[in-house]
């Protein structure tokens, strides 16, 4: 295969559900001429109720259908699997680079407030894991880093209630909360992909002083950086092409993806796979 005709194959984006979109929404503002493979495993979520193994085994599985379909790049938009999976995905791709959100979003944290205090907000098995804790403190040993648990941040954002007096008083609650009189953070790092809808909400909350550090957006940059890097970036000055695959719930997955989006999908737009 050509250089040109590899280079034209899609980026390939897996996540448990469908707020890996935000991802996608990402890495489309920044690499608009890229073709996009997205695949949402909506017929086993929630991942983070799995055990390890489970979790490694589904993502292997999703991935290899986007290896299946061919693929450039994977990014493994999910915070659970990048958490538990991403060496086995990696062993899985090679060559083929694989990215997971976590990463990005620790150094980006870390590279504007070193030595600084750092609220995750996240989900339960996220903050169980600790995979944000584990990375920021990796790059930066002194750093503060404390993690809290918000699942109703994914109901609000699934409902589409990203503003207004309910989203204000939960999130105040939750951010209340995790802050204390040893505690002030210096940086909020939204890390689970729902969170990007609320970010206006939470930043209108936070201190004006407290930076807030997107997954999507920073994984985006680390996308574009990849490709760019390698020789990789599609030649073209068309917008690129975008597919969605699910593994159940085609309507309810247009219906609730479309809000993460920021554009109407219908289930025609989605395709169904076994996996």
């Amino acid at each position: 295969m050509s250089d040109s005709k590899e280079n034209d194959l899609p980026i390939g984006i897996f996540d448990s559900g469908v707020g890996g979109l935000t991802v996608l929404k990402a890495i489309r503002a920044e690499l608009p001429y890229e073709n996009l493979l997205y695949l949402g495993d909506t017929a086993r979520l929630p991942y983070g109720t799995k055990s390890p193994a489970s979790i490694a085994r589904y993502a292997t599985q999703a991935t290899a259908e986007l290896q299946k379909q061919g693929i450039k790049l994977l990014v493994v938009a999910c915070n659970t699997a990048s958490a538990v999976a991403l060496d086995t995905l990696r062993e899985q791709m090679r060559p083929l680079p694989v990215i997971g959100v976590v990463e990005p979003g620790a150094t980006a944290a870390v590279s504007a407030r070193p030595g600084g205090s750092h609220l995750v907000l996240a989900t339960e098995a996220t903050v169980r894991l600790g995979a944000y804790r584990k990375a920021i403190e990796t790059v930066d040993p002194a750093a503060t880093v404390r993690e809290k648990a918000c699942e109703l941040l994914v109901a609000l954002a699934e409902e589409g209630w990203t503003d207004g007096d309910i989203a204000a008083r939960i999130i105040r609650r939750y951010l209340d909360e995790a802050s204390d009189s040893h505690f002030q953070a210096d940086s909020i790092i939204l890390g689970c992909t729902h969170f990007p809808l609320l970010k206006d909400a939470i930043q209108a909350i936070a201190s004006d002083r407290v930076l807030l550090v997107d997954s999507a957006s920073t994984t985006a940059a680390v996308v574009s950086n990849t490709l760019r890097s390698g020789g990789r970036l599609r030649d073209s000055d068309k917008a690129g092409s975008l597919r969605i695959l699910a593994t159940d719930g085609a309507t309810r997955f247009a219906r609730v993806g479309g809000q993460f989006l920021g554009q109407p999908l219908s289930y025609a737009d989605v395709e169904l796979v076994d996996l």
